[in-house]
């Protein structure tokens, strides 16, 4: 056996979407880094083996999907695939190619692929001293030593292996009083799960399952539990096993189990099931998986324990390092050998999965709440963090937090605080606290995220200058024409949508302003009765777009409109409006319409960034509309919330105000957007945030998407020596975030970013402008 040892700065041990981050991200802050993996592909649940496609809190958030190193990932994978996504076992390989790439294209990061950890050196009784390993196939033993570990495996090997405490079951009620724990606890966890992928043959193909194979007999099975067949290609969660197994020890016998049930399902479908019969005649099984995707086992105890109560709550922590909003997704014990499948999907009728409106569904919707790096420091070793679905948080708050949107951006925290502790020489309780501004601006200057923290990087020149454009857009409102619709958007197939434009509960439509007066708003509405009918309306102002308390303050005013019979006619509210102080240039606003039956409001077939609209799903709290839909309405004056100076804001996306500058689409371009100085300064690098596959989950998006509201052309210029120079080219992109470091530092006292293309939308359009 051939044995060999290396030495890093830090060794990932999973290659999951958590340990690919962590390891990015590591090695991008210069740190020695390994990651070492037991599959030959990156991505875990994510890959074409498993095929589950990465979730994330824009299922149920628009303006939510998760960013840095993961969107960084799908934004190159939607742009350069040919396939569809849908659901699960719609991956192919063309995802684990750009994972691959970007691994490789990584400096200082070494990749083991096939390689098993088999043991855990220690170091003295709180540190590890190295890994060991061994690579299939290949007859050799790898000795991996490291300053820092990180376990992504999941199953949490490693902090098993060195005498790390850990959990895996359901706490019960007593012990912290979560509203969806189990009233006693029990070893019980969420299943696996394998997918199968089915193919249109044009004509039609019989299938006769083997004797081993489940025979199923009863529709109510399917219909009434919750396990609804409703896509001929496949791409079913619910073909889940866990419970009465262990979902480590019995992995190999569930992963058969699975096999006979899956090739149960599609007998059903296809010889005996009442509505999908007729449907997949023409269907043949293309694939089925064979690499289970585990959702629960260890929980690795960390140095907070992270509860349901904080993610309903919100907690704010300031050690704030990720975030999450998929919901409190807890799976039934059991799975197929259970009554019924997951709750909320269990409690739909026989044609769709989920019911919004139910006390289930409406206790489970959550978020976007913040995520401690706490929770992802080991409590009994002082150089072992963790991510992924194995990080300390309750039974009940892995709910939410284990999905790969979300897991990911834990990584990337993990990998980015690894490197700063060991740059700055931190303990793990140092860098909790001394060395958190740290991590968190770093994780900010890459992309990320934080819903309680925005940029307040001291050397970023942008911060002190002058910020003025070529142009800039007047919002006059979103109506029925097709006019910059997002094309690529259509197939919107992933969490359940409630898009019903009849008022049959309260609706409520966010409006950017430009701050100071409001003449009227016109809403696009249409009333098929004989006579007339009559609204309630309100305008209130909300705390950021994510606001979905029913009643976020007193109203800013209210009414009642008269809406006379007929179809798609523009209701007009008369406010003659002074807005108060606090309702600065780019806020929002958000007109509510109370229930009524008879009337219905239209969706615009146009998206304005952050203009989101929500539905009541209980007496208190509201909910995502559609898919981020704009409700068509007309607003007089026209508004102007994409000011110039909204690009150094300090955050990335739609948040407490519009956070982006548009230019004028009446104007052709190119447009540019221009910061500018008392002094000049020395810059050596410009660093620029576009718009970019924010508003809906990643599996929303067609082949070969490319954002249209992202700059397509563009060049950086520099005003030097009394003239205009280019600094920076760029063509083709499609990516959201761009990191330009310029050949040579220019002494500049003005530079211009200027948008000559989108990728199909007539504004130029920039969240962000760093300088350094």
């Amino acid at each position: 056996m051939k044995q060999i040892t290396e030495k890093f700065d830090i060794v990932v041990c999973g290659g999951g979407l958590a340990g690919f981050c962590a390891a990015v991200a590591a090695a991008r802050q210069g740190a020695r880094t390994c990651l070492i993996h037991n599959r030959p592909v990156l991505g875990g649940n994510s890959s074409s083996e498993v095929g589950v496609t990465p979730h994330g809190a824009a299922a149920f958030h628009a303006y939510a999907r998760e960013t840095g190193i993961i969107s960084e990932a799908l934004i190159a994978e939607r742009a350069n695939n040919h396939a569809e996504i849908y659901e699960n076992g719609w991956t192919n390989s063309v995802w684990d190619m750009v994972l691959y790439d970007m691994a490789q294209r990584t400096p200082n990061l070494t990749l083991h692929l096939n390689t098993d950890i088999r043991q855990v050196e220690k170091r003295d009784p709180r540190n590890i001293a190295a890994v060991l390993a061994t690579v299939q196939n290949a007859e050799t033993e790898l000795r991996l030593e490291a300053v820092t570990f990180i376990d992504c495996t999941g199953d949490g090997i490693v902090a098993d292996a060195a005498g790390c405490q850990w959990r895996m079951g359901s706490e019960g009620r007593e012990e912290f009083n979560e509203p969806h724990a189990p009233l006693k606890a029990s070893a019980d966890t969420m299943g696996n799960s394998i997918h199968f992928l089915c193919r249109d043959m044009g004509r039609p193909v019989p299938f006769l399952a083997p004797d081993w194979a489940v025979k199923h007999e009863d529709a109510s099975y399917f219909y009434r539990q919750g396990r609804i067949p409703k896509e001929e290609r496949g791409g079913f969660w619910w073909i889940e096993i866990g419970v009465p197994h262990h979902t480590i020890y019995d992995a190999e016998k569930i992963r058969h189990e699975l096999t006979r049930h899956a090739l149960g399902v599609w007998d059903w479908m296809k010889n005996r099931d009442p509505k999908m019969k007729d449907r997949v005649k023409n269907y043949a099984l293309d694939w089925i998986g064979q690499v289970p995707g585990k959702r629960e086992s260890r929980r690795i105890v960390g140095r907070y324990f992270m509860t349901e109560h904080d993610v309903l709550n919100k907690t704010v922590f300031p050690d704030e390092i990720a975030f999450g909003g998929w919901f409190v997704d807890l799976h039934t014990p059991g799975g197929l050998l259970a009554k019924s499948s997951e709750p909320s999907a269990a409690t739909g009728n026989s044609d769709h999965e989920y019911d919004t409106f139910n006390d289930y569904s409406a206790m489970s919707y959550c978020g976007p709440y913040g995520v401690p790096l706490r929770i992802l420091m080991a409590k009994d070793l002082d150089n072992l963090m963790m991510a992924g679905r194995n990080v300390s948080v309750t039974h009940a708050a892995l709910g939410t937090i284990r999905v790969m949107g979300t897991t990911a951006l834990m990584g990337e925290a993990a990998g980015i605080a690894a490197a700063v502790g060991i740059a700055r020489k931190y303990s793990f309780d140092q860098l909790s606290v001394e060395g958190i501004a740290e991590i968190q601006q770093r994780l900010l200057a890459n992309g990320c995220f934080l819903p309680n923290f925005g940029n307040a990087d001291p050397d970023d020149l942008a911060r002190s200058a002058k910020i003025s454009a070529s142009s800039e857009m007047a919002v006059e409102g979103a109506t029925l024409e097709t006019q910059g619709f997002h094309e690529g958007l259509k197939i919107w197939k992933d969490q359940p949508q409630y898009n019903i434009e009849k008022l049959d509960v309260r609706r409520g439509q966010l409006i950017a302003t430009g701050g100071g007066h409001i003449d009227s708003i016109e809403l696009n509405l249409s009333n098929e009765e004989a006579a007339p009918e009559f609204l309630d309306v309100r305008l209130y102002a909300v705390d950021h777009i994510w606001d979905y308390r029913a009643e976020p303050g007193a109203p800013l005013d209210e009414g009642r409109l008269q809406i006379s019979p007929g179809k798609n006619q523009w209701a007009k509210w008369s406010l003659n409006l002074d807005l108060p102080a606090t309702i600065v240039p780019g806020k929002f606003l958000r007109v509510d319409l109370l229930a009524n039956k008879n009337v219905s409001w239209h969706a615009a077939q146009k998206i304005i960034p952050g203009h989101m609209a929500m539905y009541s799903i209980s007496p208190t709290r509201m909910r995502r509309f559609g898919n981020g839909h704009t409700l068509a309405y007309r607003i007089s004056p026209p508004q102007k919330p994409f000011s110039p100076v909204q690009v150094i804001s300090g955050v990335t996306r739609p948040h407490r105000t519009t956070n982006l500058w548009g230019s004028d689409p009446t104007q052709p371009l190119p447009q540019w957007l221009e910061l500018a100085w008392e002094q000049p300064e020395i810059i050596r690098e410009v660093v620029l945030v576009f718009p970019g596959h924010l508003i809906r989950e990643y599996h929303a998006y067609s082949p070969f998407y490319r954002d249209p509201q992202c700059p397509r052309d563009y060049h950086i210029e520099a005003w030097s020596s009394e003239k205009w120079v280019t600094v920076m080219q760029v063509a083709n992109n499609y990516q959201r975030l761009r990191r330009h470091v310029l050949a040579e530092p220019v002494r500049a006292e003005r530079l211009r970013i200027v948008v000559s293309a989108t990728n199909g939308d007539p504004s130029a359009f920039i969240y962000e402008v760093r300088c350094q």
